[in-house]
């Protein structure tokens, strides 16, 4: 796995402030956000790209986003002990994506439009932009020629990507996969957009406790940027090169809420279709899964509508047992990458018998009325999990992870 997020730039630093309830959300410092109404986000911060490419060139033909990317996806590639010389790389694909993609470079390369003509626009705009193109330059870092593609899905990219290559691998196209999803969107238009949606906290003086998800004061999501990748591998190709293995992926679901652009269907109908064909895949009974780590945006609707879905879902067992947080109430929304950052977070608590906490989680709203496992991250026997991802446009996708007993 790897992990690039305003709480850490690995794994291990992601984890350990996960569980210790630190919130990554502050004031803006990339840009000035003096005439904007929000101005917080989820930053990552001490972060060189330059450390992360072989050739220094590409560093500047990439957009951040894509920087991010390759950034988690060399941890991941690293932590996985594949050796590229000792397969056949046709055996080995890439998914990765991003909601929005190169942001940063449309939004640089029109003011020179704009400013200075035509003639001085960057040859290098339109690939850098892209939001297939950090998926292509990480098969071209790693030399590796397997299934290669970016499915572009809002906030459900990152297990879009995880979950289609899980089926190429059960379908024997390919025996390795890097997926995952990144994003950097905290930039003018980002922001301008997201916040003239009333999307946004604007809790502006206190930005630690702006994301709260399931709380009744909550007034919306902040923005976050990072990249979460993920190695998945057939297990007999896993073995065979004996392999430290953290998980077995057994389940993905998949649905559309053909409801609204921006808001979730009001009983959470799509988001519980895709939960249940998630379930059905891994071959597990609601009662069996211990943790589900929560899209959990801090938005009015979307908190409500989640749990509508996870009550429908997992019927009694929703109130009698079953684990749900809002990492994002640390993270921020990283939409794009928030699946790749949060399947890392259900991994994780599978290895280490312990489930981050939802903080800011101060008055519980009545209508979400789940065990949020607020503040205090919480010693738990987690053996399987789930992951949700919905993203503008209906787009539902659910992942789940259960520990492998070898």
């Amino acid at each position: 796995m790897g992990v690039i997020s305003p709480l850490g730039n690995t794994v291990g630093s992601f984890w350990s402030n996960l569980l210790s309830g630190k919130s990554g959300i502050r004031l803006i410092e990339s840009f000035d956000t003096s005439d904007y109404d929000c101005k917080i986000g989820g930053e990552v911060t001490d972060f060189n790209p330059k450390e992360h490419f072989k050739n220094p060139k590409d560093v500047r033909r990439s957009d951040r986003y894509t920087q991010l990317a390759m950034a988690a996806g060399k941890m991941a590639f690293e932590d996985s002990g594949v050796e590229v010389d000792k397969l056949d790389p046709t055996v080995f694909g890439v998914m990765f994506g991003s909601g929005i993609g190169g942001l940063q470079t449309l939004e640089n390369q029109h003011s020179v439009l704009i400013d200075r003509g035509p003639g001085r626009v960057s040859p290098f705009v339109i690939p850098m932009m892209i939001a297939n193109i950090a998926s292509g330059m990480i098969a071209m870092e790693f030399g590796l020629l397997g299934p290669n593609m970016s499915i572009v899905t809002a906030c459900a990219t990152a297990n879009h990507n995880i979950g289609e290559a899980w089926r190429m691998i059960k379908f024997g196209d390919a025996d390795v996969f890097l997926a995952g999803g990144a994003e950097a969107s905290i930039l003018p238009l980002g922001l301008s957009g997201f916040g003239n949606m009333k999307a946004l906290s604007m809790r502006n003086d206190a930005p630690e406790k702006a994301s709260r998800p399931f709380d009744r004061d909550r007034d919306g999501f902040v923005i976050g940027e990072g990249a979460g990748a993920v190695v998945i591998e057939e297990l007999e190709h896993a073995r065979k090169r004996g392999a430290r293995i953290y998980c077995e992926l057994t389940g993905y679901g998949v649905s559309a809420d053909a409801y609204h652009l921006t808001s979730p269907h009001p009983e959470g109908l799509g988001a519980s279709r895709c939960m249940e064909m998630a379930l059905r895949h891994a071959e597990a009974n609601p009662a069996e899964i211990d943790y589900v780590n929560a899209h959990g945006t801090s938005t009015g609707l979307g908190d409500v509508c989640e749990t509508k879905a996870i009550k429908r879902t997992f019927g009694e067992h929703a109130r009698n047992g079953l684990l749900v947080s809002s990492t994002k109430s640390m993270t921020g929304h990283l939409l794009g990458a928030a699946g790749g950052v949060e399947l890392a977070a259900c991994v994780l608590a599978l290895r280490d018998g312990k489930v981050p906490p939802t903080i800011n989680l101060d008055n519980p709203d009545p209508e979400c009325d789940l065990d949020y496992v607020a503040h205090t991250a919480r010693e738990a026997g987690v053996k399987t999990a789930m992951s949700n991802s919905f993203g503008f446009g209906g787009h539902n996708a659910s992942l789940v992870v259960t520990r492998f007993e070898g």
